[in-house]
């Protein structure tokens, strides 16, 4: 049966969205969307407001990315969207369902010059699956639907639609659209078992899974096709946690001697790029376990490519009829690397040096993290060691800009955590040159009694670029920031609290006080300017 509905076009859209489960709003106030604010309002939809509309992107991607449905954040006309555009584009990099509805200054005046008259598509539409603007109140909770349903569909991504003011102001009594469902992607049959006889076969097999493990709720599917096959399992992105650290068959620090020394790299739900060495593996195989054929890698020929529902091929791997080859002696093999590496990481971890080395952070962030905190990583070279250190025990658990790599998702993020999980810890990994892009959203954060840990590794450089460019040229320039600079002041201006450690010995203390402060706390951590986390360049 049916429902109609009578309403502004604000209302009209609300409808269309809570029947999609959204439920909550990220805004910056703009008069141009008025109407979405009064029907959010009248009916106790809850909305959140920041200081950057970029962080009303990000922290619906947040809710996106961690609740597997869609996120949502309302721009105002002209820069309110543009101000958006980097939230989308990486929300597109991510596969992230995220719904941005923007203003839009009045069609029946266009061309007159109106306030923040801009035709936001021509913008929008190559980071996004789709792009519109709906010119009638009637067509809205249409709009909505479709939008979200192209949202939602394998490969997943970012949608926006915009309203001239003329169609969000109106009122109009409309029916809802019947929510149509979205049928899993069948892949091929033939390409599966392709896939699975090679991995079965194989001497030195690797998992490599990644984010849409995740997003495509296959978790369980991939633990047990990796069990079925006893297959070693590294993961990037949210596919960290997928397997539990102390699970036999998961791996994070041998990878290296993985990928040098194996014949088949099964790569599940994660692009072939630049964090991948663009799919060259020497001489082993390539399988490519894709969610939609559209993401099948261009730039180099698998051995087997199954495109489609992940939890679908998982679990024809899982079943696999065939004989299978013994793994038991590679599987030792990585575990012998893997043991080693985790006692050199402990070492460093434990390092007493004076200034603070960024191992050390983490082997105190170690001791503090529960098994379901939420972990987000914003910044560079801080960052990475956080990708090396840091071993989450859960799925959706971890958070990271993803491969377009954008800096100033850290309080978006965060705020889209906490509204997901109120009862989790929520800490952001921040290096200092990250901070200057939304640590002013901190007060966003205070003001709507959102608490979350904030510790910046503040090493008063941009380390990726200062160390590189000094081996380059010889020299560096627009690579340094003000040393010690005191961000814990800054947060604490804007409602927060905090402190500075300067010495390794502080740093669990400060810790401590942080998870228990009930306020954002950010602890600003003095790390060695020297000490840039070794990697080689992958801009090519």
């Amino acid at each position: 049966m049916t429902e109609r509905i009578e309403g502004h076009g604000g209302e009209l859209a609300l409808a269309a969205l809570r029947a999609y489960g959204v439920r909550e709003m990220f805004t910056l106030s703009g008069g141009h969307v008025f109407p979405l604010y009064d029907a959010a309002h009248k009916s106790g939809f809850p909305i959140y407001d920041v200081r950057h509309e970029q962080s009303a992107v990000f922290a619906a991607e947040a809710v996106a990315k961690l609740q597997r449905r869609p996120g949502l954040a309302v721009l105002t006309a002209g820069p309110g969207v543009t101000n958006g555009v980097s939230g989308l584009t990486s929300a597109y990099f991510n596969a992230s369902p995220v719904l941005v509805l923007g203003g839009r200054a009045p069609q029946f005046r266009w061309g007159s010059g109106s306030l923040q008259e801009m035709d936001h598509l021509p913008l929008v539409a190559p980071v996004t699956k789709h792009a519109e603007t709906v010119f009638s109140p009637d067509d809205i909770p249409r709009a909505v639907t479709a939008a979200l349903t192209t949202a939602l569909t394998p490969h997943r991504g970012p949608v926006f639609l915009d309203f001239p003011l003329e169609a969000i102001f109106s009122v109009s009594d409309v029916e809802l659209p019947p929510l149509p469902g979205i049928a899993p992607v069948e892949p091929d049959p033939d390409e599966v078992t392709k896939a699975a006889g090679l991995i079965a076969a194989a001497r030195r097999p690797v998992i490599i899974a990644g984010s849409d493990v995740y997003a495509g709720d296959a978790v369980d599917a991939l633990r047990a096709a990796a069990e079925s096959l006893q297959v070693p399992v590294f993961t990037n992105g949210m596919g960290r946690g997928a397997l539990p650290p102390e699970h036999p068959l998961a791996f994070a620090k041998a990878r290296r001697v993985a990928l040098k020394g194996a014949d088949v790299v099964v790569v599940i739900g994660t692009p072939l790029d630049f964090r991948l060495s663009f799919g060259d593996f020497g001489d082993a195989k390539v399988v490519h376990v894709v969610d939609a054929p559209s993401q099948r890698a261009g730039h180099v020929q698998p051995a087997a490519a199954p495109a489609g529902d992940l939890r679908l091929i998982l679990t024809a791997l899982a079943d696999h009829p065939g004989d299978r080859a013994e793994h038991a002696d590679w599987i030792a093999e990585l575990r012998t690397a893997e043991d080693a590496a985790k006692a050199r990481d402990a070492e460093e971890m434990a390092a007493e040096s004076d200034p603070i080395r960024p191992a050390r952070v983490y082997g105190e962030l170690r001791k503090v993290l529960a098994r379901d905190a939420i972990t987000i990583g914003d910044g560079g070279d801080f960052v990475s060691y956080a990708g090396r250190y840091l071993e989450p025990a859960q799925p959706g658990t971890w958070l990271d800009p993803g491969p377009y790599g954008c800096l100033g998702t850290g309080m978006g993020y965060a705020m889209g955590a906490r509204v997901s999980h109120p009862d989790r810890q929520i800490c952001v990994l921040m290096g200092d040159g990250a901070a200057g892009f939304s640590l002013m959203d901190v007060e966003s954060l205070a003001r709507q009694k959102l608490p979350v840990v904030i510790v910046v590794g503040n090493n008063g450089i941009w380390g990726l670029e200062k160390h590189p460019m000094r081996a380059m040229y010889g020299y560096d320039v627009a690579a340094d920031l003000q040393p010690e600079l005191r961000y814990d002041h800054v947060v604490s201006a804007l409602g927060g609290a905090g402190e500075t450690v300067a010495k390794a010995g502080d740093l669990g203390p400060a810790l401590r006080r942080a998870f228990d402060a009930g306020v954002p706390y950010l602890v600003n951590v003095l790390t060695d300017p020297a000490d840039a986390y070794p990697r080689s360049s992958n801009l090519a």
